[in-house]
């Protein structure tokens, strides 16, 4: 068979199963540059013609290049993805990129936020502004829910109940989490800036706006997550919104010994051991600290 049609149907595959934009780029910018490897270094045309070598070969390449090995692997995940894919359509037999082995990827150490970071970084903003509420808000969802930034970024306005919000995870999957009072107190002084900042303006249906009345780009939140850390002063830590997942979890396991299934579907995990390795780094940092609460802002003693 013809690899470039496989791979078309492939990717109208991927598509049908909902994949995000994002992912998509990411599949068609992967498979391309391999398709490209394969024709014009390899000589191959059809799907049934690559071997084990080419694709060791086709990773060497990428050594050879520079590129890291959380890179290559993120790359080759991919690739695995298509002919696995392949042998379950019974196009090829095996699935031969389950033979290629990629380098290790060196374990990072990850030195987590501490109670007291975060309770820094969301005093660090006042309801004076409305960017000011906005900010405060956004550090104390990502804080208390351990939502994703793509996850953040899309709330919708709707997505927001009394006591929850519907999260609209990775592959369009959706899931409940849960708003604490503490959060709630917060979310509630936040929309009221809100409302009164649009109240003559345009704006999009996104919970969180910029002050144009747009949704905000990943960009964006990122920015208002560096200002927190740079004003309450946290040196020495990854600040990003990734970092609060983890310290989210962490709090979770601390305040009623969360057990791993219940935590990995608070935080959208497709597979239990996602979590669990994302767990265990935290014990590797001794980040497991006894606390009262199951809510992280609730543990908090300085919540007023």
């Amino acid at each position: 068979m013809e690899l470039e049609d496989v791979l078309k149907e492939y990717l109208y595959h991927c598509r049908a199963k909902g994949f995000t934009q994002k992912t998509m780029i990411n599949k068609r910018q992967e498979l391309k540059q391999l398709k490209e490897y394969l024709v014009q270094k390899r000589a191959i045309t059809e799907l049934e013609n690559i071997t084990v070598h080419d694709l060791k070969a086709y990773v060497r390449l990428k050594q050879i290049a520079g590129l890291q090995a959380q890179s290559i692997d993120s790359m080759f995940k991919i690739i695995r993805a298509f002919f696995s894919w392949c042998e379950k359509e019974e196009y090829l037999k095996v699935n031969i990129a389950s033979k290629v082995e990629t380098p290790k990827v060196p374990r990072k150490v990850l030195t987590g936020f501490t109670m007291e970071d975060v309770h820094a970084m969301i005093e660090a903003f006042s309801y004076k502004t409305y960017l000011e509420a906005r900010n405060k808000a956004i550090i104390a969802m990502l804080a208390d829910t351990g939502i994703r930034a793509m996850e953040i970024r899309g709330l919708k306005t709707t997505n927001l109940k009394e006591t929850t919000i519907l999260v609209n995870g990775k592959g369009n999957k959706e899931r409940i989490v849960f708003i604490s009072p503490a959060l709630k107190r917060i979310l509630i002084k936040y929309e009221r800036m809100k409302k009164q900042y649009f109240r003559d303006k345009q704006m999009t249906d996104e919970y969180f706006l910029s002050y144009t009345g747009s949704g905000l780009s990943h960009v964006a939140l990122d920015s208002v997550v560096k200002e927190a850390g740079k004003r309450a002063g946290v040196i020495g830590k990854r600040i990003s919104p990734h970092t609060f997942r983890h310290f989210y979890a962490v709090q979770c396991l601390n305040a009623g010994g969360m057990d791993v299934y219940s935590l990995s579907r608070l935080l959208g995990h497709s597979d239990i051991s996602v979590t669990q390795r994302y767990l265990q780094s935290m014990n590797d940092e001794q980040l497991i600290t006894k606390a009262i609460s199951s809510s992280p802002l609730m543990s908090n003693k300085n919540n007023k």
